[in-house]
This record gives C-alpha cells, structure tokens and sequence, in this order.
C-alpha cells in the first residue's frame, strides 16, 4: 500500500445496495474500488486480483466478516480489513480487532467519512511501515557494504566504532592518520551509513590544485570571472548538496581559502568566484588530513578558529605497523579482491609480510601484493617475489655518488645514508641494515660511531625485532 497511488479497496456486502453505495462514496474520495456481495465471492476477488484493503459487512451468510477475516490475513496479510457493523454487534467487532482487523465502523447515517478516514490512517502507518523495514535493510546493506575495512586490532576497531557514531548525525568529521591507513574507506563508510547516504558522495584532493583553480573547484565561478570562464560552473559544494563533501588532504588549503571554507562550515553560505550572491548549502563535511595540525596552527600556517572547528570530531586510523596482526587479514582480502586465496602466498613470505612495517601503511601493502602476484605467476608469493625482503643488487652494483669538485666527508655522507634507511624503514633497525646491505650488528656499531645509538643499547631492540617491527 503506498500513500501516493490510489487505494484499491474491495467492499464486501450482501446487501448489494449498501455495497454499491458505499464503492460509489469510496470513489468519489479519490479510492479504486470494487464490491461485491459476499465472503465468497470477496475470495475470488481477491485471488483474481490485488487489492490493499477490504470493507467488509461482519453478519452475511457464510462464509461472514469474521471468517473472511481470518482467510484474509492468512493469505493476504498485508491486506487492511475495515468492518462494518451494526451497533448491536460493537461486541464481536471489538473482539475482530484483536483477531487483526484495522478498524470498525458502525453502518449509522452516514459513516462514509468515518470509513474514508480510517482508511487513510491505514494507508499512512502502512506506508510508514514499508519504509522502515526499507529502510531497516538499506542500513543492514550498507553496513555490510560501507565497511570493507579489514583488522581485528583494538585501535581499527575503535575507529570503527567512532566512525558508525558519528555517521548517523551530521557532525563534521576529522580523520586523521599517515598516508595509506584508509581515510579514503573510513570517509566513504561515514557517507553510506548517514541519512545521506542517498545524496551525492563528492570528493575533492586539496593538495592537488593550485590555489586559484581550488577555489573555483569548491565554490564555481561566475561567467566572465576570471579568462577562460566562457560559463558559469558551480563548485563542489553545490555539486554535494543533500550529501557528503570530502575534502582529502585539508591541511594543504592555503590561508586564503581557509576563511572561506570557514564561513562555509559556519554560516553555510558561500559566494562563486567572480559573483555577489551568497548561496546556500546543505552539506555534511568529512576532512583527512595526514599533516600534524596543531603544529601548523602553532607555526601560523593553519588558521586556529578553522582547526578547533575541524577537530569536533577527529577519528585517528592507526598506521599498519602499530597493527602488525592484521597483516594476515589485509593479505588475505587483496589476494580475494585478486581472485586468489592464502595458499597462494608461502609461509615464509607470510612472515616476512607480518615482520614489514609498510611505511606506505595499507596502501603500500596491496601494491606489494599486487607486484609479487604479477612476479610470481602461477607458482605461490615467495620471498623472491617481495622487494623489501632482499637487497637491491643493482643499485649495489652499480649505484656510486659523484664526489664533487670540492670533495665531501664519507663520515657525513655515511651517518645521513644511515639515518635515511632509518627513516625509510619507520625505525625497524632489521629493515635499515638490509637495506644498508649490513648485518643489523654492524649497522648497531656504526650508529654507536655517530651518536646515533647508545652504547649498550639495542638487546631489547633485537628480540623486539625478530617478532614484530619497532
């Protein structure tokens, strides 16, 4: 039954005039109707054809209301029953109810408006029915859909948890984390599982334009605004209206964009480049960033009102080598999405995947998987299918600095190629001696050399490392 087509209502009497008489009045109130006059003949009807209520008389001959009632709701229960009664049989109409009848009318005068109006209440909560369990197994859909996020490990589960929260209001939502830990994934599932999820997912990078092409994308420009604008265009947030804007990489706004951006998130309101009229929006934001905001507010390169109105709700996503034990999982899922299964990747590449701190953090990981898959090809992902799991004899062999004319210091240029493996292995000395193509007792001796390491320190470190990275 929907609120909008007309109702079809059978009306059921054996006595043919008020059967007639009461389709023709249902009529005239915008319903499609049809009578007939008795319970059997109703049966027919409604094996013949569909209809969303019947109106039925309750003393005919057999079979009466009441067990045309009980056939209804076995067979079609979806169907509404509205009885007419007269006052001398209220009793038995009260008890239909609980036998689930919707309504009873008394046949008094003129009780079409009573009718017409119990039908349209019926209509109404049978609507309003319909959309909930729609909408009850849209939200289980996209539950199941919005978050393909992969990891048992406390800290993505409690991003996971923040990020199902927030997403049924209309919260601003900051998320915050290296490159590569799936802001991207977490922005979209806060997206399918809001009231929103409808309306329009609109993502802009704010790191990839160049300011004055940045300000155009967001907010449009007028015609004639600046060369090249032969039109007007709206921006991004139009674009977003009714959904959700994605703005990646949000500490790359510049200063003068971020007052805009601020009025926005304020007031609502914007005005296009090259225009005066102020339009207003209705857009949930999400914002990622993999920048150290609160040191851009203290070094004067991100405005403090903007990030203090950002930060309502920040969601951290933890980077994969603080989660080593989801590894497995995350290999797992890429290998499923590559049509292959865990049997395609060694024991000891496995190991060797969950000991990696994946500087590129997830990201990082499927294109490893995705090489070692192309490298491998039928044969299972062994060691010699991972770049990070061996040494880089070209560049070994043939990779040697040009000294320049004034010369240059090897203890400099070693302790600073030293300190890059360190970093590029995000602290994993292991990692930073293969490498260096060192074992990771001489790396230790070198780092004590330039003040890079304690002495003495470093035990601790090695047992540490032959399980999970630093």
């Amino acid at each position: 039954m929907t609120a909008t087509a007309p109702l079809r209502v059978l009306v059921v009497d054996d006595e043919v005039k008020n059967a007639e008489l009461t389709a023709a009045d249902l009529a005239d109130a915008g319903f499609e109707t049809r009578w007939v006059s008795g319970g059997a003949e109703a049966l027919r009807e409604l094996e013949r054809a569909r209809f969303d209520a019947v109106v039925t008389d309750l003393r005919m001959a057999p079979p009466d209301g009441l067990a045309l009632l009980a056939e209804v709701r076995k067979r079609w229960p979806d169907t509404v029953v509205v009885l007419m009664t007269a006052y001398a049989a209220l009793e038995t109409a009260r008890k239909a109810l609980k036998q689930g009848a919707y309504d009873y009318v008394e046949k008094e005068g003129d009780f079409t408006d009573v009718l017409v109006r119990s039908l349209r209440e019926a209509a109404e909560r049978r609507a309003l029915e319909r959309e909930n369990t729609r909408l009850a197994h849209t939200v289980e859909s996209m539950r199941e859909k919005a978050l393909p996020i992969v990891g048992q490990a406390p800290a993505t589960q409690r991003a996971l948890e923040l990020a199902r929260k927030v997403a049924v209001t209309d919260s601003l939502v900051l998320l915050r984390g290296e490159s590569g830990t799936g802001k991207d994934l977490f922005a979209r599932s806060v997206h399918l599982l809001s009231r929103r999820s409808d309306g329009p997912w609109v993502k802009v990078n704010c790191g990839a334009l160049p300011e004055a092409l940045l300000e155009s994308e967001l907010f449009g420009h007028e015609k004639g605004a600046f060369t090249g604008a032969v039109r007007q265009k709206p921006g991004r947030f139009e674009d977003a209206a009714g959904g959700t804007l994605f703005l990646d990489e949000v500490g790359e706004l510049p200063l003068a964009l971020q007052v805009k951006l601020l009025q926005v998130l304020e007031e609502r309101t914007f005005t296009r480049v090259g225009g005066n009229a102020a339009i207003t929006v209705d857009v949930r934001i999400v914002a990622a960033t993999n920048r150290p905001l609160e040191d851009m507010v203290r070094e004067r390169t991100f405005r403090e009102d903007l990030f203090f109105r950002l930060n309502v709700f920040p969601i951290t996503l933890p980077p994969l080598r603080e989660r080593p034990g989801d590894v497995p999982r995350l290999v797992e899922h890429v290998l499923r999405r590559h049509g292959s299964s865990l049997e395609q990747v060694s024991p000891e590449a496995m190991r060797a995947l969950a000991g990696y701190p994946f500087p590129g953090n997830v990201r990082e990981l499927e294109h490893t998987l995705e090489r070692a898959l192309i490298l491998a090809g039928e044969d299972p992902v062994g060691l010699e299918h991972l770049a990070f799991a061996q040494p880089d004899r070209t560049l070994e062999a043939s990779w040697v600095p040009t000294i320049p004319a004034e010369g240059l210091s090897l203890e400099a240029l070693e302790k600073a190629l030293i300190v890059q493996a360190l970093e590029r292995a995000a602290g994993n000395k292991s990692l930073a001696a293969r490498l260096l193509g060192l074992t990771r007792r001489t790396l230790y001796s070198r780092m004590e050399k330039h003040a890079l390491r304690r002495p003495g320190e470093g035990g601790e470190d090695e047992a540490a490392e032959d399980g999970e990275p630093a």
